[in-house]
């Protein structure tokens, strides 16, 4: 069992480089579409944003100047356990590597109104942005896994959680999933995006089936409606930048959890920018 100070130096840095790296399947993601984009300008947008991955990996430093919102899905496998000073320890290390990155400092501060309003002013601390909730599940491994992601603010300005009546067909979600992917990814602008997609009964289950979408999801492995969603998506000539190409979607994640019997699903998409999903993972026991 690692000590409190060993998971935090261990979680700080995978924060680094979940916010300042590219999974390998991504970066051969992007040179797949590379070689398949024959609009000049696309094709320039595409390269320049690998460029920028490659040069922010070896330099360890942000992807982007928006560096993100720390999200953290935490595994805990049949035989471990997860106490308090380990939570605390996680904690320590998410603010350690937001300003070893560093974040962009944009916490809010002041009671509840003044951060509604912005009136409290900025926290000049980078780990003044604190990390949402974690969110819990258990894996068949007897480890302990920490999954980081930063998430951005355009993706979330863009994303939608509602609900979909799906008159008893899987075509009918998958077409209002296409339609608000297409509506976000254009108004997004840092395209290409990796859609993000979760279904469940609430929609707090809808999001966090998103987040675990993103947590668990491959370039290279894609289901029969994922590729559909990316294809149809891909079909509307958004492309990079919207500067339309081949490219608007690299890749969809999807996750189904379970449902119940109603006349709805309800369902969250995110198009994840071109940095997106920045995503880095640890084994904290």
């Amino acid at each position: 069992m690692k000590t409190p100070e060993e998971i935090a130096a261990l979680v700080c840095d995978t924060l680094v480089s979940a916010g300042s790296t590219f999974r390998p399947d991504k970066k051969e993601a992007y040179r797949r579409a590379i070689a398949a984009e024959d609009n000049e300008k696309a094709r320039w947008v595409l390269e320049t944003v690998l460029a920028n991955a490659e040069a922010a990996e070896e330099q360890r430093s942000p992807l982007c100047d928006d560096t993100g919102i720390p999200h953290l899905v935490l595994e805990v496998g049949p035989d471990c356990a997860v106490t308090g000073r380990m939570l605390d320890a996680i904690r320590e290390g998410i603010a350690a590597g937001l300003r070893k990155l560093p974040g962009r400092p944009m916490g809010i501060m002041g009671d509840d109104s003044c951060r509604i309003d912005q009136s409290g002013g900025l926290d000049p601390d980078s780990a003044g942005v604190e990390p949402a909730p974690i969110l819990l599940r258990r894996c068949e491994d007897n480890v302990i896994r920490l999954h980081v992601l930063m998430f951005g603010g355009g993706p979330a300005i863009r994303a939608k959680t509602y609900r979909v009546f799906h008159k008893h067909s899987t075509q009918t979600v998958l077409d209002e999933i296409v339609k608000w992917a297409v509506e976000g990814v254009s108004q997004l602008g840092c395209s290409p995006c990796t859609l993000a997609v979760g279904v469940g009964r609430s929609h707090f289950e809808a999001a966090s089936m998103m987040l675990q979408a993103q947590a668990d999801g491959c370039y290279d492995v894609q289901s029969d409606m994922e590729r559909e969603i990316t294809r149809r998506v891909n079909e509307a000539d958004i492309g990079p930048l919207g500067l339309h190409g081949r490219t608007s979607v690299l890749a969809t994640f999807m996750k189904v959890g379970p449902q119940r019997a109603s006349g709805v699903r309800i369902v969250c998409v995110r198009p994840a920018c071109c940095f997106e999903p920045r995503i880095a993972t640890c084994e904290l026991a």
